[in-house]
């Protein structure tokens, strides 16, 4: 997977987010228009310069990816606090 960036804002496929999340890219499309994904973009300093954070957030399901400058990814975390 990669990230690709596009006039500062990452872009990122549906079907990747899908994947990551246990959902159809459909229904990442349709959540994130309902705003029940949300996400958060941040940039790194200091020692962290030239890298990029990605959090998606749904549900218990927290998914956060870790991408170099130009969009590689270098770490994929995932946590579930549950659900029923």
């Amino acid at each position: 997977m990669k990230i690709e960036m596009k006039d500062g804002q990452p872009i990122v496929d549906a079907k990747d987010v899908a994947d990551l999340l246990g959902l159809s890219a459909a229904e990442v499309q349709a959540k994130m228009r309902a705003e029940e994904i949300t996400t958060r973009f941040e940039t790194g300093v200091d020692e962290d310069e030239g890298r990029i954070r990605l959090t998606f957030l749904y549900k218990t399901k927290t998914v956060r990816l870790i991408c170099s400058e130009d969009g590689t990814v270098l770490k994929t975390l995932r946590t579930d606090i549950g659900g029923r």
